[in-house]
C-alpha cells in the first residue's frame, strides 16, 4: 500500500498566501510593549553584600586545619608566619 501524496508545506496555497501578504499578524503585534527589541529596563537595587573567607578574624589553628592539617604545634606556627607575612591572602587562598 502506498499512501497519498502529501503536497509540501512550501506548496500550499496557505504559505503563498503568508508570502504575499504584508499586513502583520495581530497575534505578533506587541503594542510597543517590552519585547526583544525593546527591552523594560529597572533601576539599579542596593549592591549585595559580598563576603569572603578573610572578612573574619582568623587563628592559626584555623588557617591550619582548614588547609586540610593537623593542629600540632609545628603546623600552628606555620600557619601563625603566614598570616603574619600575607594577611587575608593566606586564608583568601585556602577558603575563597
Amino acid at each position: 500500500m502506498t499512501e497519498p501524496y502529501q503536497q509540501p508545506l512550501e506548496e500550499t496555497q496557505q504559505v503563498a498566501d503568508a508570502v504575499a501578504d504584508d499586513v502583520a499578524v495581530p497575534a505578533f503585534v506587541t503594542g510597543g510593549g517590552p519585547d526583544a527589541d525593546t527591552p523594560e529596563f529597572r533601576e539599579p537595587g542596593p549592591a549585595p553584600e559580598i563576603r569572603t573567607g578573610a572578612d573574619q578574624p582568623w587563628e592559626p589553628a584555623d588557617l591550619a586545619v582548614a588547609q586540610g592539617k593537623d593542629p600540632t604545634p609545628e603546623n600552628i606556627e606555620r600557619a601563625r608566619a603566614e598570616l603574619e607575612r600575607d594577611g587575608a591572602a593566606a586564608v583568601e587562598r585556602t577558603v575563597p
